[in-house]
């Protein structure tokens, strides 16, 4: 792993990335929302790799190593808090719904300024933010079975191999029951599950890079666009080819 860089406070400022620009390996000793109100924005630690399109927002606990990517042109709001109103203890993709958008937007336009309606408008932002959900279809574990990390690798190397398991498994010297268990006991969820996130991570990704809707639904897998527009919209409740403002 990567030398840590130690940042003691996480900062509360907008960053504009490139895309494929990407922010080292650090920590910091507080809490941050990490949230991308354009583009999209993934957040990387030891245990695997959570993304965040506009509609999402990434929660990062105090003391966990991590870096970020940008896909796309990426405007980076990021919030520092001392306070853990979600009691997460791990990092997840949480639900935006247009006002937390707005309160997220607004407190980091001017970091410097401490008034008392700043302050304000950080308590609204913290009620709001203890009604978000976490949202588990955007999340791709790290594996540890070196038989289990090879499958992941296969399929993220090529979203759209339709190999079902036995077929995979083959491929890497272990049986269908041996990787469906390692799947339930690593990733907490079945192959088929495992495979809808890898894929919508994918499809994320290259929509943010500017790929059409029916390139993506074929690169990523699904057997046409309606399908891939159905899964997404059922995950993100809008579809793939609305942008947020």
């Amino acid at each position: 792993m990567s030398r840590i860089r130690q940042q003691p406070e996480a900062p509360t400022v907008l960053r504009q990335l490139a895309g494929g620009e990407r922010i080292d390996l650090h920590q910091h000793d507080n809490h941050q929302i990490v949230y991308a109100g354009a583009g999209v924005v993934s957040i990387t630690t030891d245990r695997g790799t959570w993304v965040a399109p506009a509609t999402r927002a990434i929660w990062v606990p105090a003391g966990t190593p991590h870096e970020h990517r940008a896909y796309g042109e990426t405007a980076l709001h990021l919030v520092g808090l001392a306070d853990n109103p979600l009691g997460l203890t791990t990092p997840a993709v949480l639900t935006v719904h247009p006002l937390l958008r707005e309160l997220i937007i607004a407190y980091t336009d001017d970091p410097a300024d401490d008034s008392a309606a700043r302050r304000r408008l950080r308590a609204v932002l913290l009620d709001q933010l203890r009604l978000s959900t976490e949202q588990t279809a955007l999340r791709l574990p790290a594996a540890r079975d070196g038989r289990l990390a090879a499958v992941c690798a296969i399929l993220a190397a090529d979203p759209a191999d339709n190999r079902p398991l036995p077929a995979l498994g083959s491929a890497v010297g272990a049986s269908e029951r041996t990787l469906s268990r390692l799947f339930r006991s690593e990733f907490a969820m079945t192959f088929p599950q495992w495979r809808t996130q890898l894929r919508l991570h994918h499809a994320v990704v290259l929509l943010a890079e500017g790929h059409p809707v029916t390139a993506v639904a074929h690169l990523c897998g699904w057997s046409t666009p309606s399908a891939f527009i159905d899964t997404y919209k059922e995950i993100f409740t809008t579809t793939p080819g609305r942008r947020v403002r």
